[in-house]
This record gives C-alpha cells, structure tokens and sequence, in this order.
C-alpha cells in the first residue's frame, strides 16, 4: 500500500521480510541499512545489515574441488539491534518480543520518500488483555554522512509497569545474505575490540579480514525518562540494559550512531572518532530536521513527478538511486555498485550498470556522476595491466569489479536447480569497456566539461578505442575486422555449440559500440591541444599514423545479418529453435531458462534463446537517426524496416532473465511507438516491488533497472537529448504516461523546469547570469529560451 510520499506495508509476513527490508533500506551515499526490524536477528526471514560504499573484503573458498578467492562488500556490525519484554507490576516478566512473537496483533511499516525515514510500528496483545504499542523511526543521515539514528517509543495499554529494554551492539557478523554463496566464506570483521564510554556510549571497533580496513561504531543510547544504563561487553558485542516505568505515558530510547572507518579523509582513529561522534552528536529532533531539510535539496534537484501508481514507484526508484549515488558519492573513491548498498547480491560488485543511472545523475546530480567516472579512471591503470596480460592493448576493463579494478567475476557459478557449480566465463564481456566509453562521452555532452573530457575523459574514451582497435583481426574472406571469443550482454552463449574454448564471435552489440568508441575517440583527440595529443599517444605507445587505422576499423568492423535482420553474433541464425510453448507449459515461470537447460543436461548455447536484450540494447544506446549514422559508417543500411524486423525477431526470442531486459525492450518499443511498450515499461518499473524474479529484490535491488526506468521518462518518453549545441527534444509520447515534470541541470543551468504535457512542453529557466538556453525540437529550428522566462510548445503526434 502507497501513497503519494509513502511507501507502506500493512501486515507482517515473514515470507515476504525481506523484500521489505531491501525496499525499505535507508542510506545517505555512505552508508546505508536494511529496513529490518530492531528485534530482529539473521535467519530465514530476516537480514539486518549496514554495507558502507567501497568497504570490500577478500577471502578464499574451497568449492567444488578448487580453491576460488572472492571480493565482497562487507557487511558491518548491527547497530540498530533492540531487545524488549515487558515487566508488568502484577506478573513474572514477558518474553523477548519480535515481529514472530504469537501475541503481535498489528504491524505496519511506512518508508517516508519526502523525508527519508523509515517507521516500523507494532501493536503486541498478550491472552491477558495487556497491549504494547512499539514505534520505531530510523534514519541514516543525508546531511551528515557519518551519523544514524533510530528511535524507539513504547506505550502500555490496559497495564501499568517496567519494560526492560537491551540496545546491541553486535560485531558478530557474516555475509550470509545469498543462499548461493552460502559455501562460500564470508567472516570478514576480525580484531574486534568492545567498551562503553560514560555508560551511555557503546563502541565496537574491528578490521577486515585481508583488506585491513579499521571500523569504528559507536551508539550513543539515550532514555526518556532518564535512567541508568547497566553495560556488559564480550569480545565482539557491547549489550546497554535499562528499565523504563511504562505508567500512562510513552517511554523513549534513542540509539545515534556515528561511523568511521579508515577509508576516510582525513585519517583518523576510526574508533576514537566514531565515539567522540555520537557523544556530539544532536539529539534526535534536530538530526530529524536536518535530514530532512537535506532531502529536500535532492528533491528538489532530482524528483520526478508522474501520476498514479507509475509516479509513485518512480518516486521510489529515485529514492533508492539517491541514497545510493548522493552528493556525499562524489566525496568517495566507490563505482555505482549493481545491487546498490541493500544486500550481497552480485558481491557488491561494479558491473555496467551506470550506464543506465549516469544519464540521469548527469542532468541532475553531474558532480557525483563525475566522480563515478573517475572510479573508472582511477583504476585505469589496472585495466591497462589486465590489457597486457592478456596480450591485448589499451585499457580492458573488468565486467565485475571491486576495491581494485581487477576482474572479479567468479570462474564458478552454481545452477541451485541443479546443485552444480559451473565454468563462469561472463568476464568475456569486454562490451563494458564501451559502456565506460558512451558514459563519459554521455556526460560531456551533458556537461560540457571539458577539464573532464579533455583530461580524465580523454584517457578512458582513446584507452578503451585502443582496446578494441588491437582486438580487431583482419579477414581476408570478408575483407572485414573481426572481434572473437566475447561474450555478449545476453550472457547465455559463452561458447558455440560442443566447443571446447569460450566465447562467440563478433557479437553485433560488442562490434557496433566499438565502432562507435572509436568514432568518438577520434573527434575527441581532434578537439584536444597539441601537446596534449602528444601526451596521450606516449601514453597510449602508438604515432599519429595509428589513428588511420583507428578509423579504418571502425568503418570496417563486420556486423553479421540473418535471415534480414541484425545478427546477435555471426552463427546465431544457425542455432536451433527452442520449443518455447513447451517450456512454459512444463516450468511456467522460464526466466532462467539457462539454469532450466542446465539442469536437464542441455545449454542455451544451442539455441536462439537470449537472457536478455543483447542486439536490441543498441537501440536503447542511440536514437534512430544515431544508429542509422553509426551503421551507416560501418556500411550498412538499417533503416525503419530492418530495426522493425530485428526487434520483433528478438522479442520472441528472449526470456527476460534480467530486470534490464524489460527495460531496454520498453525504451525500444516506446520510440518506434510499437505495440506492447507499456506492458514492458510496467514489467520494468514493478520489477522490483513486487520481486518479478521471486527472492532476487531481497538480495538487494537492482539499480540499473530502477535508474533507468527514471531514464526512460526523461530521455525516452520526454526524448530529452543533452548536446553542445543545445537541449534536443524528441519526444516518444506513451498513452499510459501522458505527464511528467522535472528540473535538470544543463552545461551551467541549474534547476531548468521541464513539463511535459498531452500535445505540449513547457521549458522554464531560472533567472541567472548566462546566455539564453537553447531548445531543439525533432524537425525544428533552435529555440533560444533566457534566463528568467518559460517558453511553451506545440508536440506533433
């Protein structure tokens, strides 16, 4: 149950928990923690968890008769953790009560979007008539990136006594949050030191296991009415008991956390800091204002306002984007992680996932999409190492990465329906390297940062053209380039049929965006001074002359077609037809048909079966007109009818296994106005509230999708496209969103009002010392819109 501002669940059921504790994590772009409830402790049910962004940890394994080594976001000690029982005036003392405890008569769980709390409220109902109502409200700080707080109010109903309260700090801690990775080890807190400061402040202070990053968590426990605190440590838990009168008025604990750790700048003591924090710290009313007051900034720069049930989960979406690419992101040396920071899913590794959030963190938060991008930069120089040791030249960048840049995808992955682990060679998906690629040309043409683009910018974009310009070989019989032994971003053929080496050749998605990289690493390195160019070709160990050859491939790339239509790698029209009837009648649900064929002894490898949007996903990266031009320079002609005939071939054969397939299927249908783009826009935008893929969203969310289904409003819908010579709008109307409003950020405009209306588009720009704003319409003239003034136009349908 929604509202406009908050997100609710009004019943408790266990099977469901912890899909609320993902949907209703709380963080700030430091931090963040899982909605659980206080009472709670990880189990079946339950997983309270804080994950802060960057905190990675290595440990090695013994899986399958090998030794694998794994990177995983770390989850940190439980600070919100509270324990309870009633102590009537006339009665022997309660049990400890959690949401499973048989007296819970009422449960309701509200996620406050507007102000960034969450709220868990609980009415207990003893066989005595004895009620107590719990409320607690948490937050994560969005002003200060370093404090949380939770508060916790009891009120007795029909009875009059004590209730014995317990706040934990607990350091006992394993990543346990996937049932696949249970074989893995995951107790990476070691070194745990325990205290209590004045008797008010609990402390806890521990390291990763092999990253050595120092902790420090301290909660600072207050009590309303005032009492004292009774404090009992082991060697990784500090526990704070006191006894509160419940006699006709509410009773308050506070629990406000501070953490630091030695990842931050300036170096401290972790520990020491973290308790010197929370003694400092406000108390809950005036955090609770300025967290607020914090959010409302974000709103005002980043919110979206769409009607009905479809405004709502985007308010959601952005939500959890926000709090896990905030400002404070861009003060950190952390990627976009795919799951966000609310679960264990993927590791809480980096995948190519900003390439469906930096769009919109350019247009309205570019500060922190720059620092994305130079998470990229930074381990620029790993790509280039992972480049050599693989004999390749430029930058290869990793399809998983963590703390490093290095590749750290799993070699093994089990099938849980089959109970087998597998060779996993999903690191042949070099595609990521022009993801980096279109991002950091996305974001200059948003920005117009040119500090970026011709520094930073300009290494990533001509490294990755490098890349792919050495891994083009030459075939005579085609008098074309090859790129062989990748993976594509349908992730199910690895290999072709009864191989024995990995990979598929010349994926058409791979070929395409490196074509398009090299393309624009060549307009890049034209714009750039000369001394500069004659830096980057040191770097890069090639002459001037090697640029020819740069554009050669990129013109002469080989793109296989079948059958009229755009081949997703060169053989695919030779695979068998899958009866896909049968597969639905036997297994229903078939979106991990790979695991489905696995299990059965079989492989999709066989057949023209696709996870998910692979050749299509070059529709989702350029309008019509751009892959026209794109394939135009490779020498094929894709017009109108040939992308028509390519979509529809491709949706018939996909079975949707990632929450990114629905999407970019949407994005595609939605700009050729094609027949069943809203109920793939809706897959897209519910995929995660009501966990499509049954148990996934309770790993962590899945950012890309939620990131782009807000893309799909402000680019696709809207057809808002940033370029240096103006706002280009084109737009794609859909019946089921016919309005939305939202203020964006362009090249030093701030807060430009954009409304998109039934038949119209209103543009207004705030007053401000800068040249007029130009606006582009499909088909029109530059529309020159000044400071200080709205301008209204009339759309074509």
């Amino acid at each position: 149950m929604t509202t406009a501002w908050n997100w609710e669940y009004q019943t408790y059921d266990p099977k469901t928990e912890r899909l609320v504790e993902s949907l209703c994590t709380v963080g700030n772009g430091r931090f963040a923690t899982r909605g659980s409830a206080p009472e709670s402790v990880a189990d079946d049910h339950h997983y309270p968890a804080t994950y802060l962004a960057g905190c990675y940890d290595r440990l090695t394994s013994e899986v399958a008769g090998r030794t694998v080594s794994n990177e995983d976001m770390v989850r940190l000690p439980d600070w919100t953790a509270l324990r309870y029982r009633c102590l009537p005036d006339d009665d022997a003392p309660g049990n400890w009560l959690t949401p499973d405890h048989p007296s819970l008569l009422l449960s309701r769980v509200r996620l406050d979007l507007r102000a960034g709390t969450l709220t868990r409220q609980m009415l207990f109902h003893s066989t005595d008539g004895h009620r107590l109502g719990v409320t607690h409200t948490r937050l994560v700080h969005m002003g200060d990136p370093h404090l949380a707080a939770q508060r916790t109010v009891f009120r007795a109903y029909g009875w009059r006594g004590n209730i014995e309260v317990r706040a934990v700090l607990d350091g006992d801690i394993v990543n346990a949050g996937v049932d696949r990775y249970r074989a893995l080890a995951g107790r990476h807190l070691a070194e745990h030191r325990t205290g209590t400061e004045r008797g008010e402040t609990a402390w806890l202070s521990c390291v990763t296991a092999t990253s050595r990053i120092r902790i420090g968590l301290a909660v600072r426990m207050s009590a309303r009415p005032p009492t004292d605190i009774d404090s009992d440590c082991t060697a990784t838990t500090a526990r704070q008991t006191l006894v509160l009168p419940l006699r006709g008025k509410t009773a308050e604990i506070v629990k406000t956390a501070a953490l630091f750790t030695s990842l931050d700048r300036p170096a401290t003591d972790p520990a020491q800091q973290s308790i010197v924090y929370a003694q400092q710290a406000p108390g809950f009313p005036a955090l609770l204002t300025a967290h607020r007051a914090s959010w409302q900034r974000l709103w005002n720069d980043g919110g979206l306002k769409t009607p009905g049930e479809t405004g709502r989960i985007l308010r959601l979406h952005a939500f959890h984007l926000l709090q896990t690419l905030s400002p404070h992101t861009a003060e950190l040396d952390v990627g976009v992680p795919a799951r966000g920071l609310h679960g264990e899913a993927y590791r809480g590794h980096v995948f190519w996932d900003e390439l469906f959030v930096l769009p919109y963190l350019a247009l309205h938060f570019p500060t922190t999409a720059r620092a994305a991008l130079m998470y990229r930069h930074r381990r620029l120089p790993a790509a280039r190492e992972a480049a050599v040791g693989s004999a390749a030249k430029g930058a290869m960048f990793p399809w998983q990465s963590g703390s490093s840049g290095s590749e750290e995808t799993q070699r093994l992955h089990l099938n849980p329906r089959s109970g087998r682990w597998l060779p996993d060679h999903s690191h042949l998906q070099h595609h990521v390297g022009s993801a980096i690629a279109w991002n950091v040309w996305k974001y200059g043409q948003s920005t117009g940062d040119t500090d970026f683009m011709h520094g930073p910018g300009a290494d990533l974009l001509l490294n990755v053209a490098h890349f792919w310009a050495g891994s083009a070989t030459w075939d005579p019989d085609l008098s074309r380039y090859r790129i062989r032994g990748v993976v594509g971003p349908d992730e199910y053929h690895d290999a072709y049929p009864d191989a024995t080496a990995a990979g598929i050749d010349d994926n058409s998605y791979t070929n395409v965006t490196a074509a398009w990289t090299l393309g624009r690493a060549l307009d890049l390195y034209a714009e750039l001074a000369p001394a500069r160019r004659a830096e980057l070709l040191v770097h890069l160990g090639i002459g001037a002359d090697e640029l020819h050859m740069w554009d050669d491939v990129s013109r002469r790339l080989y793109v296989p077609f079948h059958h009229g239509v755009i081949s997703q790698f060169h053989g695919y029209g030779d695979l068998a037809e899958l009866d896909w009837g049968a597969y639905r009648d036997r297994y229903h649900d078939i979106r991990r048909l790979d695991r489905i064929l696995e299990a059965e002894g079989d492989t999709p490898n066989r057949y023209q079966v696709s996870k998910q949007a692979d050749t299509l996903m070059l529709g989702y990266l350029f309008r019509p007109d751009e892959l026209a031009a794109t394939f135009h320079r490779l020498g094929h002609g894709v017009d109108d009818v040939l992308w028509r005939m390519t979509v529809e071939y491709y949706l018939r054969r996909t079975c949707n296994g990632s929450t990114l397939s629905s999407l970019v299927h949407g994005w595609v249908l939605a700009r050729m106005q094609g027949q069943d783009a809203w109920r793939h826009c809706q897959e897209a935008l519910r995929s995660d509230v009501t966990d499509i893929q049954g148990g996934t969203t309770g790993e962590g969310i899945h950012l890309g999708a939620m990131g782009g289904t807000i893309d799909l409003v402000e680019r696709g819908v809207v057809g808002l496209e940033p370029g240096p010579d103006g706002l280009h709008i084109d737009p794609a109307p859909l019946r089921d969103l016919p309005r939305s409003t939202f203020t964006l950020c362009y090249r030093g405009h701030q807060s430009i009002r954009v409304r998109f209306l039934p038949g119209r588009l209103g543009i207004s720009v705030p007053r401000a010392s800068l040249e007029p704003l130009s606006v582009i319409l499909t088909g029109g003239r530059p529309v020159r819109i000044s400071p200080g003034s709205e301008r209204w136009f009339y759309l074509r349908r």
